[in-house]
């Protein structure tokens, strides 16, 4: 009798495109075990793949959880060469974790010897039919803005009544999102550039969204990349094979370059947003008047009003870049049929997380504000242009990009820097070059709440009536904290500690 001829593994994995396909004894290396990591290892159990999970480093919990769910785990400090384990396990499929770098050595190893590599967002994309009907995909990214506008996209959608959830680079895995036994109507995806630079690359992989933006695009993750081109290009991969709208951004015409170099879904539509008038097919403001001339018959010769200035004001939303990620989140809401009243309801209500331009308090007509989240110079940048006159607290780990551009747009309206971080000198020079005259502080300090303390107390002294203090770093964090969070909570905490409990109101 003759038997079946072996499936071609190539074509095997390229027919592995639903919750139901056969993904039974299908050997997947995953590689890394952060929250991304466990959560691709959790689902191919789940769908009877054979698992093993390389890492150089897990916690104890998700190594405990791994064997409890039946993968395998290999922990080796050096993962400079394949461990023998996986030589032997000798992977069909190689999934991803954001996490490593596009040119480690384990990453060479697999493409020399052709093994295919997916990452979670495309591995999600394939069993995005799990409860049923797929949902529908938002997808969202860019150097800065990109959670804020995730998170009042979802909350615009939901208020329009659609079953929609936030996932991917926001915190929960996209994986997570496709498994929920309540099912959505449509998932808003945060993708960051390490997630996008695995996306369209294996055949029946593809994403195509239903809606999508770059919110903008400057210097940023070069360490990771090798150069900005190659950010550019990971980034510009949101727009393939849009469905609807592909949003843009006016003020930033690298996002507009991005768009018309997609290969889209016949009749998707390029959409813009800036802080101008806006065209037809664009959202922007007219006299203080949040509008869109996108979504409606007339757009040639009319508008819709969405909010005001002053409403956003109110809610804290009125820094400029906020106001242009309201504007962005309001096109991807409105490109699926949410209503403009709706839009204006959410916007009434909503709150930015903390970390992000968050007020801590007033004290003797000083401002002192948090904005850890600006861990990179184009953030940096959006949040010192929402005030007048500041004592900048800046610095951490600039991960390759350069601040001189940075320093120079802002000279003029700075009362002093205080500068902490491995990577200060970078900004003292700069500062030294543009604004001899500055006074500029240096903390020593290595233990956090030390690092905090210090850079309080040497704003305090420097700054005046009417002035802000603002914690914008333009830097990453993780050389003297465990990420942008704890620095900014050790920052309110000093200057809570420094001011005293009485606060004006």
């Amino acid at each position: 009798m003759n038997e079946e001829p072996s499936p071609n593994p190539a074509d095997r994995l390229a027919g592995l495109t639903s919750w139901r396909s056969d993904w039974s004894g299908l050997r997947v290396a995953v590689f890394g075990i952060g929250v991304t990591g466990f959560s691709v290892a959790d689902t191919l159990t789940e769908l009877g793949a054979t698992v093993l999970v390389v890492a150089a480093k897990a916690d104890e919990e998700r190594a405990m959880l791994l064997s409890v769910i039946g993968a395998e785990l290999v922990e080796d400090p050096d993962l400079a060469n394949p461990p023998q384990r996986l030589l032997d396990f000798d992977p069909e499929l190689i999934v991803v974790s954001p996490g490593f770098h596009y040119d480690h050595p384990l990453l060479r190893w697999a493409e020399l010897r052709a093994i295919p590599l997916w990452g979670d967002v495309e591995l999600a994309w394939r069993l995005r039919d799990k409860v049923g009907e797929p949902a529908d995909w938002i997808t969202v990214t860019g150097t800065n803005g990109k959670t804020t506008t995730v998170q009042l996209t979802a909350t615009m959608l939901v208020a329009g009544g659609y079953r929609a959830a936030p996932c991917g680079n926001i915190g929960v895995p996209v994986l997570d999102a496709i498994r929920d036994p309540q099912g959505f109507d449509v998932l808003v995806v945060e993708l960051s550039s390490y997630q996008l630079h695995w996306i369209n690359r294996n055949p029946g992989g593809e994403l195509s969204p239903f809606s999508s933006v770059c919110l903008n695009i400057a210097d940023d993750h070069l360490d990771w990349h090798g150069s900005f081109d190659a950010y550019r290009a990971a980034k510009a991969k949101v727009y393939d094979n849009t469905q609807v709208a592909c949003i843009y951004n006016r003020a930033d015409s690298a996002t507009e370059l991005m768009v018309q170099d997609a290969e889209v879904i016949e009749g998707a539509r390029a959409i813009s947003f800036g802080l101008d008038v806006p065209g037809p097919s664009g959202f922007g403001i007219v006299d203080g008047i949040l509008c869109d001339r996108a979504f409606l018959e007339d757009r040639f010769t009319s508008a819709i009003e969405l909010t005001t200035l002053d409403d956003l004001r109110e809610a804290g939303l009125a820094a400029p870049h906020v106001v242009a990620n309201v504007l962005a989140a309001s096109a991807l809401a409105r490109s699926y049929g949410v209503e403009a009243g709706v839009i204006r309801e959410v916007l009434t209500a909503f709150r930015l997380d903390a970390h992000r331009i968050e007020l801590i308090r007033i004290e003797g007509g000083v401002s002192w504000v948090d904005d850890s989240k600006a861990t990179n110079p184009h953030a940096a940048d959006a949040s010192l242009r929402a005030f007048r006159s500041v004592v900048w607290v800046a610095g951490g780990l600039l991960k390759g990009v350069e601040v001189e551009e940075l320093v120079k747009g802002h000279v003029d309206h700075l009362r002093a820097a205080v500068l902490i971080g491995v990577d200060r000198a970078q900004l003292r020079d700069a500062l030294q070059r543009h604004a001899p005259d500055l006074p500029v502080f240096e903390v020593d300090a290595e233990a956090p709440a030390d690092v905090m303390r210090d850079a309080v107390r040497f704003a305090a002294e420097a700054a005046q009536p009417g002035d802000t203090v603002l914690l914008a770093p333009a830097a990453a964090s993780m050389d003297q904290f465990t990420d942008y969070a704890e620095r900014g909570r050790h920052f309110q905490q000093a200057v809570n500690s420094l001011l005293g409990d009485e606060q004006d109101d």
